[in-house]
């Protein structure tokens, strides 16, 4: 993949990025802001993005998303492979540690 490829697949990135932060904080607020790990300021600025405004934001070259599992403990949660009846409860476990991070950063 060469550097102009690269640069487009991020721009579609920030574009879908950015339609689907609109539509979740556009129908349910507080699960966009625990979803998207976003405050209530930037969920207001993404709110009222005009079309021609997300377009503008999306062609830059700068990755929009970013990865927010930094933490061991909920990638081995995430990625377990344990097929037993303890797998739902491993993932709610992931998505508490989650949520407490979420909070913290609000």
């Amino acid at each position: 993949m060469n550097a102009d490829q690269i640069l487009m697949e991020i721009r579609e990135v920030n574009l879908s990025y950015l339609m689907l932060a609109q539509s979740l904080i556009r129908s349910d607020r507080e699960q966009a802001l625990y979803r998207l790990g976003i405050s209530e300021q930037a969920a207001e600025r993404l709110a009222s993005l005009s079309p021609a405004q997300v377009l503008k934001v999306a062609s830059g070259n700068t990755l929009l998303c970013r990865m927010r599992i930094d933490d061991d403990l909920v990638w081995s949660l995430l990625t377990s492979h344990s097929k037993s009846a303890n797998d739902s409860v491993t993932r709610l476990h992931a998505n508490i540690l989650m949520a407490g991070r979420h909070q913290e950063a609000a």
